[in-house]
C-alpha cells in the first residue's frame, strides 16, 4: 500500500495486533513490487495486507511470491490490483468493504434527512436575511414525514442505507435487477422499476458500481422524471451520473442534489456544479476518515486472524462477483 495509507490505517496497535497472528515483514511498507527488497519479502510472503496505493498483482508479481495464497485489503475495492493472474492462481482475497460502507451510509442518511428539512437552503437564505422569516419556516415540501425514499441498487452500501433508514417515517423503495424477490422481501422494501423509482422519490440515493453497463445510467430521462424539488444523493461514482444533464436540472432550478463524487475529481475550477445553489459537493468524504479508518484495520485483523486460524476469511470477495461489485 502507499506510505500515506499505512500511517493511517497501520498504527503501533494494528501491527501489534497483526503480529499476534503473523510473522510480519519488516518495516517501511511494500509500495513498488519492483524492487530488490520487495522481491526478498515476496519470495517468504504468504500473505498480502493490501490498501489504497497498492501496485497491480499481476503474474510477475505472483512468480517473484511463490508461496502467496492470500490478499486482505485494508479498503474497498480490490480492481485496482487483484489482477486476473490472481484468480487464476487461486488467491483467497479478502476486502474491508463491509467496513468502509458504514460511514458511506451515515453519511447518505444525514444527507436524507437535511434535504427533506431543506436544511442546506434554510441556513443559507437565514445566512442571508440576518433574520427569521415566514419563508424560512414555510417552505413547501418540507418534512420527513412519509417521504419516499428511492435506492438505486442494493450494494453492500445501499443495504445498509435500507437498514438505517428502518427507524425513520419513511418510504423506502429499491431498484436492482440482479436480485429476486426473496432478497427483497428479506430487505423489506418494495421492487420498483427504473424510472418510476425516480419519479415517485422525494430523494434518490444512488449506490450502484460503475461499470461498463452502469456508466452514464442516470441521464437526461431519469432525471427529468423526478419530481420537481426532489433530491439526488451520489455517492457511488461520479461517472454513473451523466453530469452535463445533471448540471442542466440543478441549475434550472429543477431538482436539488448532494454530490460526494464527480465526475471528474476534482471539478474544474469554473464548473457552474461549484457555485450552483441547488447542490453540495462535497470531497468524497463519506467513506472512512479519521478515526473511521480504525475500523477498516480491526476488520483486517479478524480477517488475519481467521486466514491464520485455517478458517477462511468472513469478508470473501468472490471473482464470479466482480461484475457486481464498485
Amino acid at each position: 500500500m502507499g506510505h500515506a495509507a499505512a500511517r493511517d490505517v497501520l498504527d503501533d496497535d494494528v501491527l501489534t495486533a497483526l503480529a499476534t497472528h503473523t510473522e510480519l515483514a519488516p518495516p517501511p511498507v511494500l509500495d513498488d513490487f519492483g524492487t530488490e527488497r520487495a522481491r526478498t519479502v515476496l519470495a517468504e510472503t504468504e500473505l498480502l495486507i493490501t490498501g489504497w496505493g497498492c501496485p497491480p498483482v499481476d503474474g510477475k508479481v505472483l512468480a517473484a511470491a511463490p508461496r502467496l495464497r492470500a490478499v486482505a485489503h485494508t479498503a474497498g475495492s480490490v480492481r485496482g490490483h487483484v489482477t486476473d493472474a490472481c484468480w487464476e492462481r487461486g488467491i483467497e482475497v479478502s476486502s474491508a468493504a463491509a467496513a468502509n460502507a458504514l460511514p458511506v451510509a451515515e453519511y447518505t442518511v444525514a444527507m436524507i434527512l437535511l434535504s427533506g428539512k431543506h436544511v442546506l437552503e434554510t441556513a443559507r437564505d437565514y445566512a442571508a436575511a440576518r433574520a427569521r422569516t415566514e419563508e424560512l419556516h414555510h417552505r413547501p415540501g418540507t418534512g420527513n414525514y412519509r417521504r419516499t425514499v428511492g435506492i438505486l441498487s442494493a450494494s453492500l452500501i445501499g443495504r445498509r442505507v435500507i437498514e438505517l433508514l428502518r427507524p425513520y417515517d419513511l418510504r423506502v423503495r429499491l431498484y436492482d435487477p440482479c436480485i429476486g424477490d426473496e432478497e427483497f422481501e428479506a430487505l423489506g422494501v418494495p421492487r420498483t422499476g427504473l424510472r418510476e423509482l425516480f419519479a415517485d422519490s422525494d430523494v434518490v440515493s444512488v449506490h450502484t458500481p460503475l461499470l461498463p453497463a452502469t456508466r452514464g445510467l442516470v441521464g437526461a430521462e431519469l432525471l427529468g422524471a423526478m419530481r420537481r424539488d426532489a433530491t439526488l444523493i451520489n455517492t457511488s461514482r461520479g461517472a454513473v451520473l451523466d453530469q452535463d444533464a445533471l448540471t442542466e436540472a440543478v441549475c434550472a432550478g429543477r431538482i436539488r442534489a448532494v454530490l460526494d463524487v464527480t465526475e471528474p475529481e476534482v471539478l474544474p475550477p469554473q464548473h457552474p456544479l461549484w457555485d450552483c445553489e441547488n447542490v453540495l459537493v462535497t470531497p468524497h468524504v463519506a467513506g472512512s476518515l479519521g478515526n473511521e479508518l480504525r475500523r477498516l484495520a480491526d476488520l483486517t485483523v479478524s480477517e488475519v486472524a481467521r486466514w491464520a486460524r485455517g478458517e477462511g476469511f468472513a469478508h470473501p470477495v468472490r471473482r464470479e462477483r466482480l461484475a457486481f461489485l464498485a
